[in-house]
Protein backbone atom coordinates (compact mmCIF):
# COMPACT_ATOMS: atom_id res chain seq x y z
CA UNK A 1 0.00 0.00 0.00
CA UNK A 2 2.74 2.26 0.79
CA UNK A 3 4.76 1.38 -2.42
CA UNK A 4 0.81 1.92 -4.40
CA UNK A 5 1.11 5.36 -2.41
CA UNK A 6 4.26 7.04 -3.35
CA UNK A 7 3.87 6.08 -6.91
CA UNK A 8 0.41 7.96 -7.06
CA UNK A 9 2.43 11.31 -5.14
CA UNK A 10 4.80 10.74 -8.25
CA UNK A 11 2.19 10.39 -11.11
CA UNK A 12 0.03 13.44 -9.53
CA UNK A 13 4.12 15.58 -10.15
CA UNK A 14 4.25 14.03 -12.83
CA UNK A 15 1.16 15.22 -14.29
CA UNK A 16 1.56 18.91 -12.55
CA UNK A 17 4.72 18.97 -13.97
CA UNK A 18 4.17 18.29 -17.54
CA UNK A 19 1.20 20.56 -17.86
CA UNK A 20 -1.62 18.67 -19.41
CA UNK A 21 -2.97 21.36 -21.97
CA UNK A 22 -6.69 21.31 -22.85
CA UNK A 23 -8.16 23.32 -25.56
CA UNK A 24 -11.48 25.09 -24.85
CA UNK A 25 -13.27 26.19 -27.90
CA UNK A 26 -16.28 28.80 -27.73
CA UNK A 27 -17.31 31.81 -29.02
CA UNK A 28 -19.26 35.21 -27.54
CA UNK A 29 -22.04 34.80 -30.10
CA UNK A 30 -23.38 31.91 -28.15
CA UNK A 31 -24.48 33.80 -25.75
CA UNK A 32 -26.88 35.60 -28.37
CA UNK A 33 -28.72 32.26 -29.29
CA UNK A 34 -31.55 33.45 -26.79
CA UNK A 35 -35.40 32.92 -26.26
CA UNK A 36 -37.34 33.59 -23.59
CA UNK A 37 -36.03 33.50 -19.55
CA UNK A 38 -37.77 30.91 -18.54
CA UNK A 39 -36.21 28.76 -21.25
CA UNK A 40 -33.69 26.19 -19.49
CA UNK A 41 -31.08 26.00 -22.49
CA UNK A 42 -30.19 29.90 -21.65
CA UNK A 43 -26.94 31.70 -22.26
CA UNK A 44 -25.89 31.20 -18.44
CA UNK A 45 -24.84 27.70 -19.01
CA UNK A 46 -22.40 28.82 -21.14
CA UNK A 47 -20.72 30.87 -18.68
CA UNK A 48 -21.14 28.29 -15.96
CA UNK A 49 -19.15 25.51 -18.14
CA UNK A 50 -16.37 27.70 -19.55
CA UNK A 51 -16.03 28.71 -15.54
CA UNK A 52 -15.52 25.42 -14.74
CA UNK A 53 -13.47 24.22 -17.24
CA UNK A 54 -11.18 26.80 -16.37
CA UNK A 55 -11.03 25.93 -12.84
CA UNK A 56 -9.60 22.25 -13.63
CA UNK A 57 -5.72 21.62 -13.16
CA UNK A 58 -5.28 21.29 -16.67
CA UNK A 59 -3.60 24.39 -18.46
CA UNK A 60 -6.47 25.83 -20.74
CA UNK A 61 -5.74 27.09 -24.03
CA UNK A 62 -9.10 28.89 -25.28
CA UNK A 63 -9.91 29.63 -28.75
CA UNK A 64 -12.96 31.14 -30.72
CA UNK A 65 -15.40 28.68 -33.02
CA UNK A 66 -14.91 29.53 -36.24
CA UNK A 67 -17.42 28.87 -38.85
CA UNK A 68 -18.62 25.56 -40.32
CA UNK A 69 -17.60 24.73 -44.00
CA UNK A 70 -20.97 24.75 -45.66
CA UNK A 71 -20.34 21.85 -47.56
CA UNK A 72 -19.13 19.73 -44.68
CA UNK A 73 -22.18 20.64 -42.69
CA UNK A 74 -24.71 19.26 -45.89
CA UNK A 75 -22.49 15.55 -45.26
CA UNK A 76 -24.78 15.20 -42.43
CA UNK A 77 -27.99 17.80 -42.97
CA UNK A 78 -29.45 18.22 -46.62
CA UNK A 79 -28.79 21.28 -48.62
CA UNK A 80 -32.51 22.14 -48.43
CA UNK A 81 -33.09 21.83 -44.23
CA UNK A 82 -29.90 24.13 -43.78
CA UNK A 83 -31.73 26.72 -46.29
CA UNK A 84 -34.42 26.51 -44.26
CA UNK A 85 -32.78 26.72 -41.21
CA UNK A 86 -30.90 29.95 -41.87
CA UNK A 87 -33.63 31.50 -43.55
CA UNK A 88 -35.88 30.66 -40.68
CA UNK A 89 -33.41 32.88 -38.34
CA UNK A 90 -32.91 35.19 -40.82
CA UNK A 91 -36.65 36.06 -40.47
CA UNK A 92 -36.46 36.74 -36.65
CA UNK A 93 -36.58 33.12 -35.64
CA UNK A 94 -39.32 31.76 -33.47
CA UNK A 95 -40.49 27.82 -32.20
CA UNK A 96 -39.29 25.19 -34.52
CA UNK A 97 -41.13 22.77 -32.14
CA UNK A 98 -42.94 23.53 -28.53
CA UNK A 99 -39.22 22.46 -27.05
CA UNK A 100 -36.48 24.07 -29.79
CA UNK A 101 -35.90 27.95 -30.72
CA UNK A 102 -34.19 29.94 -33.04
CA UNK A 103 -33.75 33.73 -33.11
CA UNK A 104 -31.99 36.16 -35.38
CA UNK A 105 -28.43 35.26 -34.01
CA UNK A 106 -28.80 31.81 -33.90
CA UNK A 107 -27.50 31.13 -37.42
CA UNK A 108 -24.20 32.37 -36.32
CA UNK A 109 -24.20 30.45 -33.02
CA UNK A 110 -25.25 27.06 -34.86
CA UNK A 111 -22.78 27.34 -37.52
CA UNK A 112 -19.95 27.61 -35.90
CA UNK A 113 -21.19 25.08 -33.05
CA UNK A 114 -21.02 22.67 -36.13
CA UNK A 115 -17.52 24.11 -36.60
CA UNK A 116 -15.98 24.28 -33.55
CA UNK A 117 -15.04 20.33 -33.76
CA UNK A 118 -13.25 20.18 -37.16
CA UNK A 119 -11.37 23.23 -35.70
CA UNK A 120 -10.81 21.37 -32.78
CA UNK A 121 -9.35 17.94 -34.60
CA UNK A 122 -6.81 20.28 -36.52
CA UNK A 123 -5.80 21.86 -33.22
CA UNK A 124 -5.56 18.53 -31.74
CA UNK A 125 -3.56 17.33 -34.67
CA UNK A 126 -0.92 19.76 -34.94
CA UNK A 127 -0.54 18.96 -31.21
CA UNK A 128 -2.13 22.75 -29.65
CA UNK A 129 -3.44 20.15 -26.84
CA UNK A 130 -4.22 17.03 -25.35
CA UNK A 131 -7.89 17.45 -25.57
CA UNK A 132 -10.63 19.54 -26.66
CA UNK A 133 -13.66 20.39 -24.90
CA UNK A 134 -16.55 22.52 -27.15
CA UNK A 135 -18.43 25.25 -24.90
CA UNK A 136 -20.89 25.31 -27.59
CA UNK A 137 -24.52 26.70 -27.86
CA UNK A 138 -26.69 25.47 -29.49
CA UNK A 139 -26.25 21.97 -28.54
CA UNK A 140 -27.09 18.67 -31.31
CA UNK A 141 -27.34 14.85 -30.56
CA UNK A 142 -31.02 15.50 -30.91
CA UNK A 143 -31.18 16.96 -34.45
CA UNK A 144 -31.97 14.56 -37.63
CA UNK A 145 -30.87 15.40 -40.48
CA UNK A 146 -34.32 17.08 -41.45
CA UNK A 147 -35.03 17.72 -38.30
CA UNK A 148 -34.20 20.48 -35.65
CA UNK A 149 -35.20 19.13 -31.88
CA UNK A 150 -34.87 18.90 -28.24
CA UNK A 151 -33.18 22.63 -28.56
CA UNK A 152 -31.15 21.71 -31.62
CA UNK A 153 -30.47 22.86 -34.40
CA UNK A 154 -27.43 21.10 -36.42
CA UNK A 155 -26.06 17.26 -34.93
CA UNK A 156 -22.51 18.92 -33.60
CA UNK A 157 -20.93 16.08 -32.92
CA UNK A 158 -22.11 13.95 -36.35
CA UNK A 159 -20.60 16.63 -38.42
CA UNK A 160 -17.16 15.76 -36.93
CA UNK A 161 -17.63 12.17 -36.77
CA UNK A 162 -18.70 12.33 -40.62
CA UNK A 163 -15.58 14.39 -41.36
CA UNK A 164 -13.44 12.12 -39.73
CA UNK A 165 -15.17 8.86 -41.56
CA UNK A 166 -14.94 10.42 -44.66
CA UNK A 167 -11.21 10.87 -44.08
CA UNK A 168 -10.82 7.40 -43.00
CA UNK A 169 -10.94 7.69 -39.47
CA UNK A 170 -12.67 4.72 -36.89
CA UNK A 171 -14.69 7.16 -34.46
CA UNK A 172 -16.40 6.14 -30.86
CA UNK A 173 -19.45 8.84 -29.96
CA UNK A 174 -20.08 8.36 -25.97
CA UNK A 175 -22.88 9.78 -24.93
CA UNK A 176 -23.71 10.24 -21.32
CA UNK A 177 -26.19 13.09 -21.86
CA UNK A 178 -29.06 11.99 -19.56
CA UNK A 179 -31.69 12.12 -22.42
CA UNK A 180 -30.66 9.86 -25.23
CA UNK A 181 -28.63 11.33 -28.69
CA UNK A 182 -31.62 10.10 -31.12
CA UNK A 183 -29.88 12.42 -33.90
CA UNK A 184 -26.23 11.13 -33.66
CA UNK A 185 -28.00 6.76 -33.91
CA UNK A 186 -29.56 7.81 -36.16
CA UNK A 187 -27.17 9.32 -38.74
CA UNK A 188 -24.78 6.27 -37.55
CA UNK A 189 -26.88 3.27 -37.16
CA UNK A 190 -25.84 1.44 -40.44
CA UNK A 191 -21.97 3.13 -40.32
CA UNK A 192 -19.36 -0.06 -39.27
CA UNK A 193 -16.90 3.00 -38.70
CA UNK A 194 -18.64 5.05 -36.11
CA UNK A 195 -19.75 3.61 -32.59
CA UNK A 196 -22.03 4.70 -30.86
CA UNK A 197 -22.08 4.17 -26.70
CA UNK A 198 -25.53 5.65 -24.76
CA UNK A 199 -26.18 5.49 -21.33
CA UNK A 200 -29.20 7.86 -20.47
CA UNK A 201 -32.97 7.84 -18.54
CA UNK A 202 -35.33 5.54 -20.62
CA UNK A 203 -38.56 5.70 -20.59
CA UNK A 204 -37.96 10.00 -20.74
CA UNK A 205 -37.32 12.20 -23.65
CA UNK A 206 -37.07 11.21 -26.74
CA UNK A 207 -38.34 8.05 -26.35
CA UNK A 208 -35.69 6.00 -28.05
CA UNK A 209 -32.41 4.77 -27.13
CA UNK A 210 -34.03 0.92 -26.20
CA UNK A 211 -31.50 -1.52 -25.71
CA UNK A 212 -32.87 -3.54 -28.49
CA UNK A 213 -31.41 -0.79 -30.81
CA UNK A 214 -28.16 -2.05 -31.68
CA UNK A 215 -27.79 -1.22 -35.20
CA UNK A 216 -28.61 -2.07 -38.92
CA UNK A 217 -27.19 -4.27 -41.93
CA UNK A 218 -23.03 -3.36 -41.70
CA UNK A 219 -23.97 -1.40 -38.63
CA UNK A 220 -24.91 -4.15 -36.50
CA UNK A 221 -23.39 -4.22 -32.74
CA UNK A 222 -22.26 -0.57 -33.04
CA UNK A 223 -24.92 1.43 -31.28
CA UNK A 224 -24.68 0.07 -27.86
CA UNK A 225 -27.67 1.66 -25.54
CA UNK A 226 -28.52 1.43 -21.96
CA UNK A 227 -31.13 2.57 -21.03
CA UNK A 228 -31.52 2.86 -17.44
CA UNK A 229 -34.63 3.83 -14.70
CA UNK A 230 -35.32 7.39 -13.30
CA UNK A 231 -33.47 8.02 -10.12
CA UNK A 232 -30.35 5.62 -11.22
CA UNK A 233 -26.77 6.49 -9.64
CA UNK A 234 -23.61 6.86 -10.10
CA UNK A 235 -22.83 3.34 -8.91
CA UNK A 236 -24.75 2.17 -12.00
CA UNK A 237 -22.66 3.99 -14.42
CA UNK A 238 -19.15 3.42 -13.31
CA UNK A 239 -20.68 -0.71 -13.90
CA UNK A 240 -21.46 0.41 -17.44
CA UNK A 241 -18.26 2.15 -18.09
CA UNK A 242 -15.84 -0.54 -16.53
CA UNK A 243 -18.00 -3.63 -17.78
CA UNK A 244 -19.29 -2.53 -20.91
CA UNK A 245 -18.05 0.62 -22.44
CA UNK A 246 -14.64 0.05 -21.42
CA UNK A 247 -14.19 -3.24 -23.34
CA UNK A 248 -16.20 -2.43 -26.48
CA UNK A 249 -13.78 0.18 -27.19
CA UNK A 250 -10.76 -1.59 -26.55
CA UNK A 251 -12.15 -4.49 -29.15
CA UNK A 252 -13.14 -1.13 -31.24
CA UNK A 253 -9.73 0.62 -31.27
CA UNK A 254 -11.16 3.88 -32.44
CA UNK A 255 -8.88 6.64 -34.43
CA UNK A 256 -11.01 9.18 -31.90
CA UNK A 257 -13.22 9.71 -29.15
CA UNK A 258 -16.14 12.13 -29.26
CA UNK A 259 -18.02 12.34 -25.95
CA UNK A 260 -21.95 14.03 -25.62
CA UNK A 261 -20.70 15.70 -22.67
CA UNK A 262 -24.35 16.61 -21.24
CA UNK A 263 -24.45 17.16 -17.33
CA UNK A 264 -28.19 16.90 -16.96
CA UNK A 265 -27.93 13.21 -14.84
CA UNK A 266 -26.63 15.48 -12.26
CA UNK A 267 -28.96 14.43 -9.27
CA UNK A 268 -29.45 18.99 -9.12
CA UNK A 269 -30.68 19.26 -12.42
CA UNK A 270 -34.00 20.69 -12.68
CA UNK A 271 -35.60 18.65 -15.79
CA UNK A 272 -34.48 14.75 -15.42
CA UNK A 273 -33.88 12.21 -12.86
CA UNK A 274 -30.50 10.71 -12.22
CA UNK A 275 -28.33 10.47 -9.35
CA UNK A 276 -25.09 11.74 -10.23
CA UNK A 277 -22.81 13.72 -8.42
CA UNK A 278 -19.42 15.70 -10.16
CA UNK A 279 -17.54 12.99 -8.94
CA UNK A 280 -19.10 10.35 -11.40
CA UNK A 281 -18.08 12.65 -14.39
CA UNK A 282 -14.45 12.34 -13.70
CA UNK A 283 -15.19 8.85 -13.41
CA UNK A 284 -16.60 8.30 -16.25
CA UNK A 285 -13.74 10.82 -18.44
CA UNK A 286 -10.88 8.67 -16.81
CA UNK A 287 -12.48 5.40 -17.68
CA UNK A 288 -12.39 6.56 -21.03
CA UNK A 289 -8.95 8.39 -21.32
CA UNK A 290 -7.22 4.73 -20.40
CA UNK A 291 -8.84 3.19 -23.86
CA UNK A 292 -7.86 6.27 -25.76
CA UNK A 293 -4.57 7.80 -27.30
CA UNK A 294 -3.68 10.95 -26.53
CA UNK A 295 -4.62 14.05 -28.31
CA UNK A 296 -7.72 11.99 -29.97
CA UNK A 297 -10.74 13.45 -27.25
CA UNK A 298 -12.87 15.72 -27.79
CA UNK A 299 -15.99 16.80 -25.59
CA UNK A 300 -18.42 18.44 -27.16
CA UNK A 301 -21.40 20.52 -24.44
CA UNK A 302 -25.05 18.82 -24.51
CA UNK A 303 -27.41 19.49 -21.90
CA UNK A 304 -27.27 20.34 -18.02
CA UNK A 305 -29.49 23.11 -16.58
CA UNK A 306 -28.73 23.48 -12.67
CA UNK A 307 -25.73 26.38 -13.28
CA UNK A 308 -24.01 25.25 -10.11
CA UNK A 309 -23.94 21.62 -10.83
CA UNK A 310 -22.57 22.45 -14.68
CA UNK A 311 -19.90 24.12 -13.09
CA UNK A 312 -18.74 21.48 -10.87
CA UNK A 313 -19.03 18.57 -13.51
CA UNK A 314 -17.31 20.53 -16.33
CA UNK A 315 -14.56 20.86 -13.29
CA UNK A 316 -14.53 17.08 -12.75
CA UNK A 317 -14.50 15.65 -16.74
CA UNK A 318 -11.64 17.79 -17.21
CA UNK A 319 -9.55 16.61 -14.30
CA UNK A 320 -10.90 13.15 -14.62
CA UNK A 321 -9.90 13.16 -18.18
CA UNK A 322 -6.12 13.51 -17.32
CA UNK A 323 -6.77 10.58 -14.60
CA UNK A 324 -7.92 13.29 -11.83
CA UNK A 325 -10.14 11.25 -10.37
CA UNK A 326 -10.73 12.13 -6.81
CA UNK A 327 -12.14 10.16 -4.00
CA UNK A 328 -15.92 10.12 -3.71
CA UNK A 329 -19.21 8.28 -2.83
CA UNK A 330 -21.54 7.66 -5.96
CA UNK A 331 -25.00 7.44 -4.73
CA UNK A 332 -26.60 4.08 -4.77
CA UNK A 333 -28.92 2.51 -7.61
CA UNK A 334 -32.24 0.60 -7.18
CA UNK A 335 -32.31 -2.71 -8.41
CA UNK A 336 -34.01 -1.86 -11.60
CA UNK A 337 -31.14 0.27 -12.94
CA UNK A 338 -28.71 -3.50 -12.07
CA UNK A 339 -31.49 -5.02 -14.08
CA UNK A 340 -31.08 -3.12 -17.09
CA UNK A 341 -27.38 -2.96 -17.36
CA UNK A 342 -27.32 -6.92 -17.08
CA UNK A 343 -30.12 -7.02 -19.52
CA UNK A 344 -28.06 -4.77 -22.03
CA UNK A 345 -24.91 -7.16 -21.09
CA UNK A 346 -27.03 -9.90 -22.39
CA UNK A 347 -27.41 -7.88 -25.70
CA UNK A 348 -24.63 -6.32 -26.13
CA UNK A 349 -22.95 -9.86 -25.79
CA UNK A 350 -23.77 -11.10 -29.13
CA UNK A 351 -21.59 -8.47 -30.60
CA UNK A 352 -19.16 -7.72 -27.89
CA UNK A 353 -16.90 -9.87 -25.40
CA UNK A 354 -17.69 -7.69 -22.17
CA UNK A 355 -15.65 -8.16 -18.78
Amino acid sequence: MEILAQLEVRCVNLWQSVGVRTLLVSHPGFLLHTHTEWHPERPERLDATIQGVRESQADIVEVEATRVDRDLLRTVHPRDYVAAIERFCSSGGGNLDPDTYASADSWDAAIRAAGAGPQAVEALRSGSADNAFLAVRPPGHHALANQAMGFCLFNNIAVTAQMLIDGGEKVAIVDWDIHHGNGTQDLFISNPDALYLSVHQYPFYPGTGWLDETGYGPGSGMTVNVPVPPRSGGDVYRATFDQMFSPILRQFSPDWLLVSCGFDAHMDDPLADGQLVSGDYAYMAGALARDMPPSRTIFFLEGGYNLSAIQSAATATIDGAFGKVPEYASRKSGTKSWRALDSVKASAGVFWTLD
